[in-house]
């Protein structure tokens, strides 16, 4: 995008970029952080390291997760000394596979994550500029974002704590966390794949960390699975310890398994490990797993959102993007027909976004009417940002009722509303509809109530907005350039929802 030298729109840089996506992620904009993404690529904007781990921590959020998988690909084998700034990014994938209730591709996600210390490059290997699509990469006329992993401008970090629930990093080295494990032995443990899971541990941690996992079942009565681990191990010519062993064999007596402990014996015996009952079992340090694993297993299949649910939205997203609107809408109505789930905000999110990029407003109103039933059964809780999107097509559409009716939901809801974006939308679609048209004019009763919608929005609009309070908030970004200290201060919510409306718009233009 090139800008005239005296041209007075400001074209964003990565830095600002950084600082609105940030925040986005911060309050939960999950969904404006995605509009944003996509208005990085149409500014041909490069993304530094920092905005990738941002974009991760949006994808993570909307459920995207092919996206993130291209994210990965994209930084490659990164160098040490970047392997703790990614961590965010590997987090947000693994958190996703297990949403998405893939444990087989956690479980190589794991093992590529603990190899990433092995040969890595030098810096030099990644010093260039690499362009990734946005959206699925057979889509010809989809966007394409530029991203550079190896730059990380000082200024630029702002709006995403460092904090990472399965990924750790220590020494240059990423590992993982014990909640990673629980999260992997009841995975694999609920599909009946042990053998799996105890070459997984053995490759990760060796055998101490194959026995903090027999530990762990032991102590939630996953005896039969702990023995499954011990001869997977004997099967890999990698036995484990007498402790071992006497953990589980204590764990059958106490639950009165004397077969099974008969048969734990005479395996005890062959590999010449003798026990003494008299001995003291000791326990095992890792405790927190052993916690971790019962809370796991608490949950159960309490998803909040179902896993089937993530793959659908994903095929939503895909055919969206390719504007395959029967496809899309096919995909739709097999969520809505589905008992045990509802779409979710991000399932409207898309759908609408497809219906604006096609111009059918119409066809949005019918998803509002979707979305207010859902709200009324309880099974969606809207956010700001989807019915800011919505507010804004019914601007284009021309449908002030709705329009009306979404912000007045948005103000009983205590919502903020950015009444300086919606003058603007309206200014460049119906600047003089209906300005001397009085409601006594009206041929037809619709028409008279479509004159007192306009005019209640123009008074909305008018009563709200004034220029100083459209300039403000993207001045006040630009300075924050210069001055961090004020950083926290005035990443507000209402503040964020300005300085990102007026990225969009100014882009847009």
């Amino acid at each position: 995008m090139e800008l005239k030298r005296n041209s007075n729109v400001m074209k964003p840089d990565t830095v600002l970029f950084n600082l609105v996506l940030g925040s986005c992620v911060r309050f939960g904009f999950s969904l404006k952080g995605q509009e944003l993404i996509e208005l990085m690529a149409k500014a041909d904007v490069v993304a530094d390291g920092h905005s990738i781990v941002i974009m991760s921590c949006v994808y993570e959020m909307n459920g995207m997760r092919d996206e993130l998988k291209k994210l990965k690909e994209g930084i490659g084998h990164v160098p040490s000394q970047l392997l703790c700034h990614y961590r965010r990014l590997y987090d947000n994938l693994l958190s996703l596979e297990f949403k998405f209730d893939d444990i087989g591709s956690a479980g190589r996600l794991v093992l590529d994550i603990c190899k990433k210390s092995k040969d890595l490059p030098s810096v030099q290997n990644l010093e260039k500029v690499m362009v990734l699509p946005v959206g699925s990469h057979h889509i010809r006329s989809g966007l394409k974002i530029r991203i550079s992993p190896e730059i990380l401008q000082r200024d630029s970090s702002l709006g995403v704590d460092s904090e990472a629930t399965f990924v750790s990093c220590a020494d240059s080295k990423l590992g993982v966390t014990n909640k990673t494990l629980a999260k992997l032995v009841y995975g694999y443990k609920r599909r009946e794949n042990l053998p799996e899971l105890s070459k997984l541990l053995f490759s990760v941690g060796g055998t101490k960390l194959c026995a903090d996992v027999i530990d762990a079942c032991v102590a939630v009565g996953w005896l039969e699975a702990a023995h499954d681990i011990l001869d997977d191990m004997v099967s890999a010519g990698n036995p484990m310890d007498l402790v071992t062993y006497r953990k589980v064999l204590s764990g059958y007596h106490k639950s009165k398994m004397l077969r099974n402990a008969e048969v734990l014996v005479r395996q005890m015996t062959k590999a010449g490990l003798v026990t003494d009952p008299s001995d003291e079992i000791k326990d095992c340090e890792n405790t927190e797993l052993r916690a971790l694993l019962v809370q796991e297993i608490n949950a159960g299949e309490q998803r909040k959102v179902p896993s089937t649910l993530y793959e659908l939205n994903s095929s939503l997203y895909y055919f969206c993007k390719a504007k395959m609107q029967e496809d899309a809408v096919t995909t739709y109505r097999k969520i809505q027909k589905m008992k045990t789930i509802s779409p979710t905000v991000q399932s409207y999110w898309i759908l609408v976004d497809m219906y604006s990029s096609l111009g059918m407003y119409r066809e949005i109103t019918v998803a509002w009417g979707d979305i207010k039933r859902n709200v009324a059964s309880r099974d969606l809780e809207v956010t700001q940002d989807l019915l800011e999107k919505l507010v804004v097509n019914f601007l284009r559409g021309g449908y002030f009722e709705r329009v009306m009716e979404v912000i007045s939901y948005m103000k009983e809801k205590g919502m903020y509303n950015d009444v300086a974006m919606y003058k603007n939308e309206y200014l460049k679609v119906h600047k003089n509809l209906y300005r001397t048209l009085k409601a006594a004019d009206a041929v037809t009763e619709a028409q008279a109530q479509r004159v007192e919608h306009v005019k209640a929005f123009r008074k909305l609009v008018g009563m709200f907005c004034s220029l100083r309070s459209w300039r403000e908030p993207f001045s006040t970004c630009r300075a924050l350039k210069d001055d961090r200290d004020a950083y926290t201060v005035v990443m507000e919510t209402s503040v964020v929802e300005k300085v990102t409306n007026r990225v969009v718009m100014r882009i847009a233009k």
